[in-house]
């Protein structure tokens, strides 16, 4: 299985306000919390295996029920070490996996491919209609100043929760409730955008509105139609 396991059925591009946050469907939005990969900037463990590794093997790696590199990912999103999560897949997949997933972790930079088209915008518009914009993202310490350098538009924020750093992980319920007491913000007014059905899911579980992101352009338009006022995209004839 290719990808992480769990993830239930949940469409794109749509504001989810179930259990929880059903009570604050309709309220004004005060605070966008994003996640980074693949929210703001890309992440693609792919290109970084390319130079080792044939396209078979890199496929065999990223499927889960072949080497657990998804289970070793959240391992260290929750606070492992690098070498922990190296030593943990060594244990329980191999040393073939074990060696790919040291491999990509000292290349891990290679990983990070770009900014999410309009991401960099859509936070300047946010903030420039006295929008709150934070970041909450599962990601492992070691790693995560690496992405910092590479990828400025998380300095954009207004303030950052980790999983790493935290230890503890998304979609459980207290990892939002902590960002949300770290930001200072509440749940009534708050979306949170990821990429992941499951962490929509964690996220309301904790009353906060989701909207699992594919769309750059619906994105937009769905904060618009909730009542954010910001530049809405043009057509020109």
């Amino acid at each position: 299985m290719k990808g992480w396991p769990g993830e239930p059925d949940m469409d794109y591009d749509v504001l989810v306000a179930d259990g929880e946050a059903a009570a604050n469907a309709g309220k004004p939005i005060t605070d966008v919390i994003f996640d980074f990969g693949n929210v703001l900037i890309y992440w693609d463990p792919s290109a970084v295996l390319i130079p080792r590794y044939d396209k078979e093997t890199i496929d065999r790696f990223l499927d889960n029920d072949v080497s657990r590199f998804y289970d070793a990912n959240d391992l260290m999103d929750g606070g492992a070490t690098p070498e922990e999560g190296v030593a943990w897949m060594r244990e329980h997949s191999g040393d073939q996996w074990a060696d790919m997933l040291k491999y990509y972790l000292d290349n891990f930079e290679d990983s990070l491919v770009g900014v999410v088209p309009g991401a960099r915008v859509l936070i300047n518009d946010l903030k420039a209609a006295g929008i709150g914009v934070w970041g909450l993202s599962n990601w492992e310490k070691e790693l995560f100043p690496i992405a910092e350098r590479a990828t400025p538009i998380l300095s954009k924020l207004d303030g950052k929760v980790v999983s790493g750093y935290v230890r503890l992980r998304k979609p459980h319920k207290d990892i939002y409730e902590r960002a949300l007491a770290d930001f200072g913000i509440t749940a009534d007014g708050a979306v949170f955008i990821d990429d992941k059905a499951m962490n929509i899911v964690g996220a309301n579980a904790a009353g906060i509105r989701g909207i699992r992101f594919r769309d750059p352009v619906k994105l937009r338009e769905l904060l618009i139609d909730a009542g954010v006022d910001i530049p809405d995209v043009q057509s020109v004839n």
